[in-house]
C-alpha cells in the first residue's frame, strides 16, 4: 500500500446504559478470537483493545463470505466505565470516534443513560448502530443457526412475537429521539437509517454480523476520514500513578509517533507543555499489556511517561512540537474554546469534572436541560468554586450551585461551606443521576423563591389561640398561639371568622427572642395594640391573616406553590369572605 493510501483503524467507542451489556458484548468480541489460556487478562479494565485485521477475520468469516475486501488495518476500541463521559471524547473537528456501538438491551430499551448517549452522539455527529443485545432471554429463544437473519426466521411463533413487539417498540422510541431504524439487513442506504443488529453477548449470536458490519460502515462511510497525516495527534484518556511514576494512557488518532519526537500537551487554558518522552509503550493485540516501542503508528492506545513533571490533565490534546509554540498555542485554543466556551454564559452554574470529555458530556447534557453554566473547569471542587458560586448568589439563587461529575471536595471547600450555608455542592459518578438531582434541586428552590414572592405581596395564616397563656389582657394585648398554617408575620392585620378586623401584630416572641416571621407548627406569643383580650377574644379560638380580593386571586393562580394546609385556610378566608358578602370562590 502506498503512503498516499495508507489508513488507519477506525475509532470505535462501545456505549450504553449501565447492565445492558457493554462490557460483556466487548469480551464476546476479543473472545471470538483468543484462546482461553490467552484470554486470562481481558477481563482486566482497560481503556482500548487493538483488534488488527488479520483476528477480525478470523472472528468474522462471513467478512469473506459477503465479498469485503478488507482495506482497514482492523480497529481500536475504546473500552472505558459505564458512563456517558467517554463517549464525548473530542479531537480537534469533531469526535475523536469514527463510529459508535450503542448497546441496548432489547427486553429493557431506552433508558436514561441511553438516552444520554444518544443525545451525545447526535450532539458530536458520531455515526453509529445498535446492538440490540440479550435476545437470548426472550421467551421461548432457542438458537437455531449460526446466521443471525436464518436464526431470527427460525424462532417459534410466540419467541418471534415477542421479538417483533420489543424490536417495534423500540424503533418508536427510537423514531422520538429523531432516528429512523431498521434490522441491518433490511438497509439499502445506511446513511439514511441507523443499522440494528440483534446480538447475545452469551450465545455468541450476532457477533459475526455486528462485526462485519463495522467492517463495512468503515470502508464504505469512513475512508476519506481513515487516511493517514504525518504528524502525530492525539488524546491523553487517563493520567495513573504507579508507584513513585505516573503515566498518562493515551490514543494516538493520527500520524505516526517516535520516541525521541518532543511532544506539546495543551492545558485547559490552551497554554502548553512540552516535553520529551521517556517511556513509549503499545497496547498489545487483545490483551491488557503494553510493551515498549520507539514508533508506532495510528489509531493506537499508548502509555505515555513524560521526562516533564507537570501535571496533565485528562482529555488534553496532544501533538508533536516542532519549535512552533504559538502555533501549537493557537490550535489548542481553537480546539478547547469551541469544546468549552461554546457552552458557557454570562450567568450559571458551576461545573466541575474529572477529565475533558468528562466535562464537555455534562456541559452537553446540561445545555439539553437548559441549565446555563458561568465557569466549567476540571479537577475536584476547591474553595475558589465555593466563592465563585457565593458570588452567583447576588445574581440568582438557583445558581449558587457546585456540580461535580466523577469528582471529590477539598478539604479546604469543605470547611468553607461549613459557613455558607446557602451555597449547594452536588457531586454523583453516575451522570444522568447529577442532572436529575440538580433538575430536581432547582425545580424546588424555583418554588421556593416564587413562593416567597408570593407571600411578600401578603400571607396566608391561621392561628389557634392558647387560652391557657395570656400574659396581658391590653395595653397591648399579650397571648400564646400556635401556628396552623402558613406564616406568621409581624404586621399582618388579623381578623376572625366573621370577617371583623382585630389588630394588626406588633410583636412576635419565643423563648425571649424577637421574630419578623414563624412558620407553621410553632407556638409563640404575639402582641396586639388597641384591644381588650378578655373582652374581644375570651371567645374567639381561631384567627387569620385578612386578604384583599386581588391578593385572594393571587394565591389561587398559584396553589400549585402552596402547600395542603395553606390551600385549606384559604378556602376558610375565602368562605369567611362570602358570608360576609365578599364575593369570592376557589
Amino acid at each position: 500500500m502506498s503512503s498516499e493510501q495508507k489508513i488507519r483503524q477506525p475509532i470505535v467507542t462501545v456505549v450504553g446504559h449501565v447492565d445492558h451489556g457493554k462490557t460483556s458484548l466487548l469480551d464476546s468480541l476479543r473472545k471470538t478470537c483468543v484462546t482461553d489460556e490467552e484470554a486470562g487478562g481481558i477481563t482486566q479494565k482497560i481503556s482500548f483493545t487493538l483488534y488488527p485485521a488479520e483476528q477480525v477475520k478470523q472472528a468474522c468469516p462471513l467478512i469473506e463470505k459477503s465479498g469485503i475486501k478488507l482495506n482497514i488495518p482492523g480497529f481500536l476500541l475504546i473500552d472505558t466505565p459505564g458512563h456517558a463521559a467517554f463517549t464525548n471524547l473530542r479531537k480537534r473537528g469533531g469526535s475523536l470516534a469514527d463510529l459508535a456501538v450503542l448497546v441496548i438491551d432489547i427486553n429493557e430499551g431506552i433508558k436514561p443513560q441511553t438516552a444520554e448517549v444518544i443525545q451525545i452522539l447526535k450532539h458530536n455527529k458520531t455515526p453509529f448502530l445498535i446492538a440490540l443485545n440479550k435476545i437470548d432471554r426472550i421467551n421461548g429463544w432457542r438458537k437455531q443457526s449460526e446466521e443471525l437473519m436464518k436464526n431470527i426466521e427460525s424462532q417459534s411463533l410466540n419467541a418471534r412475537q415477542d421479538f417483533d413487539e420489543k424490536l417495534f417498540t423500540l424503533q418508536g422510541a427510537l423514531h422520538s429521539h429523531g432516528f429512523e431504524t431498521d434490522l441491518y439487513y433490511n438497509i439499502t442506504d445506511f446513511t439514511k437509517k441507523v443499522a440494528l443488529v440483534p446480538c447475545s453477548a452469551k450465545t455468541l449470536e450476532g457477533i459475526q454480523e455486528l462485526i462485519m458490519m463495522l467492517c463495512g460502515m468503515s470502508q464504505k462511510y469512513l475512508a476519506d476520514k481513515l487516511k493517514l497525516n504525518e504528524d502525530p495527534k492525539g488524546i491523553i484518556l487517563e493520567v495513573k500513578k504507579d508507584k513513585s511514576q505516573s503515566y498518562a494512557e493515551s490514543i494516538l488518532y493520527d500520524g505516526e509517533l517516535s520516541k525521541s519526537d518532543e511532544i506539546a500537551i495543551s492545558n485547559l487554558d490552551g497554554e502548553i507543555i512540552i516535553t520529551k518522552i521517556r517511556v513509549l509503550e503499545e497496547i498489545q493485540p487483545l490483551c491488557a499489556k503494553f510493551s515498549p516501542t520507539d514508533k508506532v503508528t495510528a489509531s493506537t492506545g499508548l502509555r505515555i511517561q513524560f521526562i516533564d513533571k507537570s501535571e496533565i490533565l485528562p482529555g488534553m490534546p496532544f501533538m508533536i512540537y516542532k519549535n512552533n509554540k504559538k502555533e501549537i498555542e493557537q490550535i489548542f485554543k481553537k480546539e478547547l474554546s469551541e469544546n468549552i466556551s461554546s457552552f458557557l454564559s454570562k450567568q450559571g452554574v458551576i461545573a466541575k469534572a474529572d477529565s475533558l470529555g468528562s466535562l464537555e458530556a455534562l456541559l452537553v447534557l446540561l445545555k439539553q436541560s437548559n441549565i446555563q453554566v458561568v465557569k466549567a473547569k476540571i479537577g475536584n471542587i476547591n474553595k475558589t468554586d465555593i466563592i465563585s458560586a457565593k458570588a452567583n448568589l447576588e445574581l440568582s439563587e438557583i445558581d449558587s450551585v457546585v456540580v461535580g461529575f466523577n469528582v471529590s471536595i477539598d478539604d479546604d471547600a469543605q470547611e468553607l461551606l461549613k459557613s455558607e450555608k446557602k451555597i449547594k455542592v452536588m457531586t454523583d459518578d453516575v451522570i444522568y443521576k447529577l442532572i436529575e438531582n440538580l433538575e430536581k434541586w432547582r425545580g424546588e428552590k424555583n418554588a421556593d423563591i416564587e413562593r416567597k414572592r408570593l407571600m411578600e405581596l401578603s400571607t396566608i395564616c391561621k392561628v389557634s389561640i392558647l387560652h391557657k397563656y395570656v400574659f396581658r389582657n391590653s395595653n397591648p394585648a399579650i397571648f400564646g398561639v400556635r401556628v396552623e398554617a402558613g406564616k406568621l408575620k409581624s404586621g399582618t392585620q388579623l381578623i376572625d371568622k366573621t370577617d371583623d378586623k382585630v389588630a394588626r401584630i406588633k410583636h412576635i416572641e419565643e423563648d425571649k427572642k424577637s421574630f419578623e416571621e414563624v412558620g407553621e407548627g410553632k407556638e409563640v406569643a404575639i402582641s396586639l395594640p388597641g384591644i381588650n383580650f378578655d373582652r374581644r377574644l375570651a371567645e374567639v379560638d381561631v384567627l387569620y391573616s385578612d386578604i384583599s380580593s386581588s391578593q385572594f386571586k393571587k394565591f389561587k393562580q398559584n396553589k400549585d406553590l402552596l402547600t395542603q394546609n395553606e390551600i385549606k385556610t384559604l378556602q376558610e378566608i375565602a368562605e369567611i369572605k362570602r358570608k360576609a358578602n365578599v364575593n369570592w370562590g376557589m
